[in-house]
């Protein structure tokens, strides 16, 4: 049996090795702690029994472990000019061994493995020869990870700044690629984003990624489709007129996965 207390106190004693003074690593603690949370009621919706509702809770917490020794050697949660944290997650915990840490039991290992590792994963590059319990858990994470991303990514204090290097990105324009990619194919490559418009796409895409009912619900229940589109305004007319598309898209499916 999973004894997810002994695991949340080794964590606790984990991230000891780490500056909790600094912003970004209390950051990332509070937003561990959410996704587990989340992750165990995503696995209680589902009705899973108490074991995998433990296992679901247990994934959350460690899904980006990687990220503390991302912030102390590069100082960046950015993956594309540091590491990406997935993989450093999977080095830590299973290279390096800290698992057993966590979790005495190794029967559960590849379904961790496959979570974390395609945690942060683009859809059409997550891990395809699996089992229906390990594809399970990694939609498990993905949906929690997602809701606590898009709350604090639309959370009133949240600026700018942190999120895009600048205060004010209204003169930024919107990608055609981007927005062809989202309203033909509604999947991204996030290779081709290149400024904050782009990315306030990806943040509408991250719905359309959503795997369960529960999730979709969190996020109608708590505005974030409104609050995203109300967030963000530019300057560029056919900018406004490509985000009123892809808001009105949205809204549709939402409104449709949940028979609203």
């Amino acid at each position: 049996m999973i004894d997810i207390m002994r695991a949340k106190k080794e964590f606790k004693n984990y991230i000891q090795n780490y500056d909790c003074h600094d912003y970004k690593i209390q950051l990332k603690i509070a937003h561990m702690y959410r996704v587990s949370e989340s992750s165990k009621k995503i696995a209680e919706n589902l009705k899973l029994s108490k074991e995998e509702i433990y296992l679901a809770e247990l994934i959350g917490l460690l899904h980006d472990i990687g990220r503390f020794e991302q912030i102390k050697r590069y100082h960046t949660f950015n993956d594309s000019i540091s590491i990406n944290h997935g993989e450093l997650g999977i080095q830590i915990l299973f290279k390096d061994g800290l698992i057993r840490n966590f979790i005495k039991e190794e029967n559960y290992d590849k379904i961790i493995y496959l979570a974390i590792i395609n945690h942060n994963r683009n859809q059409s590059k997550l891990s395809k020869d699996v089992t229906e319990k390990e594809k399970l858990h990694m939609k498990i994470i993905r949906d929690s990870d997602t809701l606590d991303i898009l709350y604090l990514n639309l959370k009133k204090e949240t600026n700018n700044k942190e999120l895009y290097g600048k205060e004010d990105i209204s003169k930024d324009k919107l990608s055609n690629e981007i927005y062809l990619e989202f309203m033909e194919n509604k999947e991204l490559n996030y290779k081709n984003i290149k400024t904050a418009a782009d990315t306030v796409v990806a943040k509408y895409m991250y719905i359309w990624n959503m795997n369960y009912a529960y999730s979709l619900k969190q996020v109608y229940d708590n505005r974030y489709v409104d609050i995203l589109y109300d967030k963000y305004k530019f300057k560029d007319s056919d900018t406004e007129t490509k985000l009123k598309n892809i808001y009105d898209e949205t809204k549709q499916y939402l409104n449709k996965k949940l028979g609203i």
